[in-house]
């Protein structure tokens, strides 16, 4: 579902490098795709991992930035269908819930970054480039809250299901609309 300001899929390629930007806001698509495009990319724009799926068969993205949370397949699975594709594929995670886990699974499937929104262009692009941690990185010697060792939790086993989240709801020993309702809350900073 492109709209006026997102470019086809199949218009010609050209020098730039092609970015596929896959997120279901459309508002932050567009700022990012217009920010994105500044900066010298070719940006596809898809809101969700089936339509991304396609577009990136059909023109394999050098670069791609994935958020995390969309109805239907998370962006985990689009980061492991891209890999799949082609392996030299640049992948940033973003999502507006970091946790741990996906992040820890986001790199192993092969992400090259991952940062939680609001992330502007200049953080994107400088994630595609980090090819190796940074140890000056500060370590937080705070603990964590409960509400946050939860969410933490929670997206340890919805990752193991494999964002299934019955599955997740009967490990958790937690009813489904539960387990729904705490996945739509933000979770606490730390």
């Amino acid at each position: 579902m492109n709209s006026s300001h997102e470019k086809n899929a199949n218009e010609p390629l050209n020098d730039k490098p092609s970015l596929l930007l896959v997120d279901d806001d459309e508002t932050f698509c567009y700022v990012l795709n217009q920010a994105l495009s500044k900066r010298g990319f070719d940006v596809t724009v898809a809101h969700n991992v089936d339509d991304a799926t396609l577009i990136a068969e059909k023109h394999l993205p050098e670069f791609a930035v994935i958020d995390l949370n969309m109805p239907g397949p998370s962006g985990l699975v689009l980061v492991e269908r891209l890999k799949a594709l082609d392996t030299h594929t640049r992948i940033v995670v973003l999502t507006g819930y970091a946790s741990v886990a996906t992040a820890v699974e986001a790199i192993k499937l092969g992400a090259t970054h991952y940062l939680s929104k609001p992330a502007d262009a200049d953080d994107v692009v400088a994630a595609f480039y980090k090819e190796e941690g940074d140890s000056n990185t500060p370590v937080t010697s705070k603990p964590m809250s409960v509400n946050r060792v939860e969410w933490e939790h929670i997206q340890k086993v919805l990752t193991d299901c494999n964002g299934n989240i019955s599955a997740a709801a009967r490990q958790l020993n937690m009813h489904r609309r539960t387990l729904q309702r705490k996945l739509q809350k933000r979770p606490m900073k730390n």
